[in-house]
């Protein structure tokens, strides 16, 4: 692409996921990163720091904002990759900026899509297993990749969603079209509803899932949310909860038994977490439903009980 072509992306909530992202980017478009002073006053200093498997080195291409005004250049396709608990605050604050253009959403949780579409009609949903970190102030790791990331249309037409490939594809990253993306949105769910919130409140990595009266909890867990994605018409890609379960303690309990969840640091670090994109969002759509759901709305709140009481 010759420098007058490319498009503009603005990413939105720019950690971990959003700066590593940005860096990559860099190679087929201009990038607006908006993140965090700390970050924001290291890249524009040195350069955005890269290492992992997406390469490693100094990226000095991102452009890196704190605020909307410093967004110059109109962008093409907005990213939002923030924490879904700040979904709506990073939308209200840059309001001006994604009204009338294709907004996609690459977050955890599900419901992030529903909020962004109050702000825009062309909403695209991803999901992403890469496993990013930060290092320092403007310093991203990418340590895996554990499968390609992918788009699809959450709402509006598909010219969006095919520039968006096309312009990652560009950039080096593997990435697939999801024909159906609540669906997607909701399988990579399914791992985060099933422990995370355990993993979190236990203080202990994934692998405390393979415990047998921890099995129990999670059948349940899991169990409530399949009854209630039916009841929403989303069609998963395990046909019944068992099939999910066989997955979950054959595969992805052993493949992540060492690793400690978001929500375990958020809890330690005294931040809010994802719970009402997770296990609330589920019981919250079952009462919608009349499904009970009792051991999401009962992990929910020990969950947000220690959001509310830190350190004890």
């Amino acid at each position: 692409m010759e420098p007058l072509q490319r498009p503009t992306i603005l990413i939105l909530g720019a950690g971990a996921v959003g700066l590593a992202l940005a860096g990559r980017l860099c190679g087929a478009a201009r990038v607006y990163a908006a993140c965090r002073p700390v970050h924001a006053d290291a890249i524009r200093n040195r350069g955005l720091v890269m290492e992992g498997v997406w390469g490693s080195g100094t990226v000095r291409e991102v452009v890196a904002v704190t605020r909307p005004d410093e967004v110059l250049y109109e962008p093409d396709i907005v990213i939002i990759t923030a924490k879904g608990t700040d979904t709506r605050a990073v939308c209200e604050e840059y309001a001006g900026v994604i009204r009338g253009r294709p907004t996609a959403s690459l977050q955890n949780g599900i419901g992030n899509e529903e909020i962004i579409a109050e702000y825009t009609a062309a909403v695209i949903g991803g999901t992403v297993t890469t496993n990013f970190s930060i290092v320092g102030p403007g310093h991203v790791r990418v340590a895996s990749e554990s499968a390609p990331m992918r788009f699809g249309v959450w709402s509006g037409d598909n010219e969006a969603l095919r520039r968006l490939l096309g312009i990652v594809r560009a950039a080096g990253i593997a990435v697939e079209e999801e024909p159906d993306i609540r669906a997607g949105k909701w399988a990579k769910a399914l791992l985060n509803i099933a422990v995370n919130p355990i993993c979190a409140l236990l203080r202990a990595p994934v692998g405390v899932a393979a415990d047998d009266g921890i099995r129990e909890v999670i059948d349940g867990l899991v169990r409530e949310t399949f009854a209630v994605a039916a009841a929403e018409g989303v069609r998963l890609p395990w046909a019944t909860a068992d099939g999910y379960l066989t997955h979950l303690f054959g595969v992805q309990v052993p493949d992540f038994a060492a690793v400690y969840p978001s929500m375990y640091y958020d809890l330690q670090r005294g931040r809010p977490t994802e719970i009402d994109l997770l296990n609330g969002y589920v019981a919250r759509l079952g009462e919608r439903h009349g499904i009970a759901t009792p051991h999401n709305r009962c992990i929910a709140a020990l969950v947000r009980y220690a959001e509310a009481h830190p350190g004890r």
